[in-house]
């Protein structure tokens, strides 16, 4: 059915993901023509929707290039078009109520993340299973609004399934922060969240597996890196045996995360080394083999950025864990749906590590629960790109860690969402697993090259509208939304710590001077507090 005084457009070509109509028109300025519209195909009684993506005027009236998103029927709208329509079938504005018919089974599930742009009266709802179910995106320049969207997303969330599970790497300190005076605040209610600092949480270095201990100590270039790889191996499930048995387990993995003690590891790598027979005048079969072992453990054990790993304070026993996954999962006190893990004062070259650590343990956790079921988790990493990137071996324990939740929790009730300004710099692996893309401005040619590759492919021609998006808009594709969707996202409130730098006010108003002893202090302590 047209609306009132509504231009009429005939169909003049139909491919498979693309159709090109002609409007005899002179209203060019109709909201028909406008890029981004919902437009009905209607002929023979099929019902295609579809949205505009390019519109050009020429002699005989305007002419547009649809991509058709679905079908319409008795049951509402459905992905895909079964049955196509052919040259002459006519093209309308859409009517609101053939609109709504798509979000008929998302408005049940209560979670809107925002209006549609250009129908302020139209909410876009999610599935929020689809969506959290599987790995999604939050891709978007620096400014485009990320942060916002994440913090909308998370409280929406929590709004709607107040016993959600969520665990947020905070990297900069925007979603949980001090003031000047040390008062906590949060982008997220009272209640609702639970502050760890990663540092104060700490992942001891005995729940690292066999080959992220490897990655931690061995040099791999080291011309006897084998053989300290196998003795490794030995002592660590030599040590771990001896503490099954106090804990009375009868079979013991070498990545069985149970307490062995790093100093007896050190002496008996450092005995190895050394140890000489026949009165000293024969050198072991090992001697000299450790030296770079030796000293790279040393020089671990004395930087003291890996303190909260290498020498904790509360976790020094196998029987801490179950209040560390406690802790990790928003079951310790108070019991809260959301877990920030603030990494912005762990060293950026420790991230990695504590970043792979985080997401193995919940990955694990989820694995070894019997409930998983009624228990899923979800994981958003922020800055994604920095510890999970599309190449290069230097961050490949992270990787591995995050691309296995990615590619198997869905299984097992845990979720992964990445958060990234530079997309074709994050795994490509972690990015093709994602269901849904909420995608913001995104300027960079390779960035849309790379995600056009990865929506699903009736939707990638919408990418090129990326570097038109305003401020916290974002085009929304995929599993977890019944059609592509330009979204205004709903501001959220409270909102996160990342506001831009106000120039003007700061260089007008700024203080005269500042306590520059106490910067360097907090620069040589490592710490921001």
């Amino acid at each position: 059915m047209n609306m009132p005084d509504s231009p009429t457009a005939y169909l003049t070509e139909v491919e498979a993901s693309r159709f090109e109509a002609l409007a005899e028109s002179q209203k060019p300025d109709h909201p028909l023509f406008q890029l981004g519209s919902y437009v009905a195909i209607e002929q023979a009684g099929i019902r295609v929707l579809a949205v505009v993506n390019r519109s050009a005027l020429d002699a005989r009236g305007v002419r547009l290039e649809l991509i058709p998103l679905g079908e319409i029927d008795a049951e509402g709208f459905q992905r895909g078009v079964r049955r196509y329509p052919t040259p002459g079938a006519k093209v309308s504005e859409i009517a609101d109520a053939q609109l709504q018919a798509a979000f008929a089974k998302y408005r049940a599930f209560g979670f809107g993340i925002g209006q549609v742009a250009g129908r302020s009266d139209l909410t876009a709802y999610l599935n929020p299973s689809a969506l959290f179910g599987r790995s999604f995106a939050i891709l978007g320049q620096s400014g485009a609004g990320k942060s916002w969207t994440v913090a909308s997303l998370i409280q929406q969330a929590v709004a709607t399934m107040p016993r959600a599970h969520l665990i947020l790497l905070d990297l900069h300190g925007e979603y949980c922060w001090r003031d000047g005076q040390g008062a906590l605040h949060s982008a997220f209610r009272p209640g609702t969240y639970r502050y760890l600092d990663a540092r104060a949480l700490e992942i001891p270095y005995w729940l690292m597996t066999y080959q992220e201990l490897v990655e931690l100590l061995i040099d791999r270039n080291d011309p006897s890196a084998s053989v300290q790889m196998a003795f490794l191996r030995e002592t660590l499930h030599t040590l771990k045996r001896k503490e099954a048995e106090r804990l009375a387990i009868g079979f013991v993995s070498i990545d069985a995360p149970i307490w062995f003690s790093l100093e007896e590891l050190y002496r008996e790598f450092k005995t190895a080394n050394e140890l000489r027979t026949d009165f000293g005048k024969t050198k072991g079969p090992l001697y000299g083999q450790f030296d770079q072992f030796l000293v790279k453990l040393q020089s671990r054990l004395s930087d003291a950025r890996y303190d909260f790993l290498l020498k904790p304070k509360q976790r020094t026993q196998s029987e801490s864990l179950a209040t560390l996954l406690r802790d990790f999962v928003g079951l310790g006190e108070p019991k809260c749906p959301i877990t920030v893990i603030d990494l912005s004062a762990v060293p950026f070259d420790v991230r990695p590590t504590v970043s792979a650590q985080i997401g193995r343990i919940a990955f694990e956790f989820n694995y070894w629960n019997p409930r998983r079921r009624e228990f899923p988790l979800v994981l958003v990493c922020e800055e994604a790109h920095a510890y999970i990137p599309r190449t290069g071996d230097k961050y490949d324990g992270t990787r591995r860690a995050l691309e296995r939740i990615a590619k198997e929790g869905r299984k097992y009730g845990v979720g992964l969402g990445v958060v990234s300004q530079r997309p074709h710099e994050l795994s490509e692996t972690v990015l093709s697993q994602c269901g849904t893309f909420l995608c913001l401005r995104l300027s960079n040619p390779d960035d849309q090259a790379y995600v056009r590759e990865l929506v699903p492919d009736a939707e990638s021609a919408l990418v090129d509208v990326l570097p038109a998006l305003g401020r916290g808009e974002a085009m929304v594709m995929g599993e977890a939304v019944p059609l592509p969707l330009r979204v205004k996202i709903r501001r959220p409130e409270p909102v996160p710590h990342s506001q831009d730098v106000n120039h003007h006010a700061a260089w007008r108003e700024g203080p005269e001077d500042l306590p520059v002893e106490a910067i360097a202090g907090r620069w040589q302590r490592q710490g921001r507090a």
